[in-house]
This record gives structure tokens, sequence and C-alpha cells, in this order.
């Protein structure tokens, strides 16, 4: 069956998830950021690849991280640029989301950014829209979010090189992290031999093996070793139920200090998708310290960003 976010030329026309994706896309979508990197230190900041195009920013759940770096990466690529606010919007009113996206369409809409609580929004949306409108997954639900992935994918590579050499441990709250999934099925489609994930039996999801991931419940014998850490946040505002006893329980066993980071390779990097819970899943120490490269990760996702915008763009 044909990936939904591919047209009939295998070209990228909307990137809903990184799963089934073949690794000449991935490797299209970060050899294109590389491109868009020194454009950061240009005075002027802007090619013309998406003059005259309408990109929609909606998000029907809070973000500040990933809404603005769409925002700058749509106008550094010469986008009109329209910030939905859903607050304010008809959504709240109780129109649906597919007469939201129809509307918006007759406003000569070319480009949606969506996030959204429900796992499969996104998706639903591409199933709807005009064959020349495209659909980029900004998060949904605990399912996806591709554009963190790759920008976490840009990261390792920019500072490890070879994906084929590497260890990686992702720790944290794999159960409700889109992330984590996006890290992992990216990780495993280019080639990393081995990924690792790091947290308590209770925010570990079943299945993780068969997706070709070691998992640990002791971070010590989990970070031996290894070439990159991905910290994760503690989605609480997902968690149904108590599945921790205390925050200062979680950080003593599973918060990353300097001395749990010793464990791992020397020239270890650490990441974060942000937003950082200090104190909570990492040390100040370590979030400001020489191995952490997570502000890069921001500053790369400008460029991840602008290179999945123009490629869906110009399928």
């Amino acid at each position: 069956m044909r990936n939904p976010q591919l047209n009939s030329n295998g070209e990228l026309t909307h990137l809903l998830t990184v799963e089934g994706l073949p690794r000449a896309i991935l490797n299209h979508i970060l050899d294109t950021a590389e491109s868009f990197v020194p454009l950061a230190d240009r005075d002027i900041k802007k090619v013309p690849l998406l003059r005259g195009k309408s990109v929609f920013n909606l998000f029907f759940e809070n973000s500040t991280r990933t809404r603005t770096t769409f925002e700058i990466a749509a106008k550094r690529l010469s986008a009109d640029v329209y910030n939905l606010n859903i607050n304010a919007s008809s959504a709240s009113k109780g129109e649906s989301l597919l007469d939201t996206i129809n509307n918006l369409s007759a406003m000569q809409a070319d480009l949606f950014v969506v996030r959204h609580a429900s796992s499969g929004a996104p998706h639903l949306i591409a199933q709807h829209v005009a064959p020349h409108v495209h659909v980029i997954n900004a998060g949904d639900g605990r399912h996806a979010h591709p554009t963190q992935g790759l920008l976490d994918m840009y990261t390792i590579r920019h500072y490890k090189k070879d994906f084929t050499k590497l260890t990686v441990a992702i720790v944290g709250d794999i159960l409700h992290s889109r992330v984590a999934r996006s890290d992992i099925h990216a990780l495993t489609t280019l080639g990393v031999p081995e990924v690792r994930a790091i947290g308590p039996l209770t925010l570990l999801p079943s299945g993780l093996e068969q997706m070709g991931v070691r998992v640990f419940t002791d971070m010590a014998e989990g970070l031996k070793g290894v070439d990159v850490v991905i910290m994760l946040r503690l989605q609480n505002e997902r968690m149904r139920g108590a599945l921790l006893p205390s925050a200062q329980e979680y950080f003593k066993h599973y918060g990353l200090t300097q001395e749990k980071l010793a464990l791992a390779k020397p020239d270890a990097i650490v990441m974060h998708p942000g937003p950082m819970n200090r104190g909570v899943e990492i040390d100040s120490p370590v979030a400001d310290g020489k191995q952490a490269v997570i502000l890069n990760q921001v500053t790369f996702g400008i460029a991840v960003r602008m290179a999945v915008m123009s490629i869906v763009a110009g399928a």
C-alpha cells in the first residue's frame, strides 16, 4: 500500500510521521536542512522558495519552541504566515476540525502545520485537503512529532557524523512521549545499531523490543558507554493515575546528574526536546554543561523545518 505521505512519484507531500519513511527521504531532509543552516549568519536571512505561499499554523495545543520555529522557518522561506488563535476561533465554539480546515482552505491555504491533542488528527486533515495543499504534523497526542525527531537526527549527525557507529539512550517518560516514538523510528531507519530506552516500568510502553530497542530500568546500567543521551520531559498532563511516587524520587533514580553522565562516553552529547524540568529529569549543571547541545537543537530546528516545508511544498 502506498505511503499516504508520498505522491505517485515517491516524493514527500505531507510529513505526518517518520515511521515508514525510507532512509533516502530522511537523509534528503537532513541534507537540505544543512544547506539552510548558514542562513542564520547572514544579514538577510530569507530565500524565495515559498514566496506567494500561505502557511497556516494551527496549534490546538500550547507550544512555544515548535510554533515559533515553524513561524520563523516559513518567514525565512518568504511565505505568508498566519497563526490561528484556536482559543478565539470558531473551533472553540464547536466547529469541527474538518470544517475549520475547509474554511481555511477556501482562503487559499497552501500548507497547514498542525499540533493536536488527538493522535491521528493531522492524518485526518491530510486525507481531506486538495492535492495542492500540504500538511505537516507538529505533534499529535502520544503518536508522533516528526520534525522534532528530524531535528534530533540533524543534531546527532552534526556532532557524531556516522549513525552506524552509535549507541543512543532515550531516558524518561517514553510511555507518553511522541518525541521518543519519532526518535526511535528515525534512529533505527538511519542505521543506529543500538537504541536504548531507560525508565521506570510504569513509563515504558510494551513493544519496545519489537521496535529494535534495548530496555533498561536501571539508569546506571543503561548509560554505560553511550554516545548520545536524549532526556525526556515528564508528561504530567498526559498521565492518568499515580505512575510515580514523587518528582524527587524520580530525579533520584532517573534524573541526569554529572555523576550519571560520567558513565557515558566522555564525548557523549546530552539532548532534550524541551521544555526542561530542572531538578526533575535533568540537573542544572548538566543542562548548562559543555556536553549539552539543547540550545543547538532549537537553532537546528529552524533549518530542519525550513527543509521540510520547502520539500513538501515543492512535491
